[in-house]
């Protein structure tokens, strides 16, 4: 038991049924709901995965879908904000928004689910 971070590609593979995660994010976040894990998603991952439903003017029924699954929108700290300037100065490639959702995983002493390749990666490397 712990917490899971889900970034972006996690929360739109949950509310889209056509993407191509959408699948895996459901298991995922099954097993973790099962293994008694609080998810949690930074604010930042939250706006992500919302662009689509603001375009479509249904931001309340993602806020809606995303509450109803027990997911908590976690805040940007200093701590979180202090972090993902180090990562982001450390990995030239690697976007703020992912520096974000690293950085959270880490300050909060929790795992990562995402299906991003790159931020992957930089999250494998915890040397930097």
């Amino acid at each position: 038991m712990g917490a899971l971070i889900l970034d972006a590609s996690v929360l739109i593979g949950l509310l889209d049924t056509a993407d191509a995660h959408h699948e895996a994010a459901v298991d995922d976040v099954e097993a973790a709901d099962l293994r008694g894990d609080d998810l949690v998603t930074p604010a930042s991952a939250y706006s992500q995965a919302l662009v689509a439903f603001a375009r479509a003017g249904r931001v309340a029924d993602a806020r809606e879908a995303i509450a109803a699954m027990g997911i908590v929108v976690t805040p940007l700290t200093a701590a979180i904000g202090e972090h993902a300037a180090q990562l982001r100065a450390a990995h030239e490639r690697l976007r703020l928004p992912d520096a974000i959702v690293l950085a959270t995983a880490r300050v909060l002493d929790a795992e990562l689910l995402t299906y991003d390749d790159r931020l992957a990666r930089v999250a494998d490397n915890r040397d930097r």
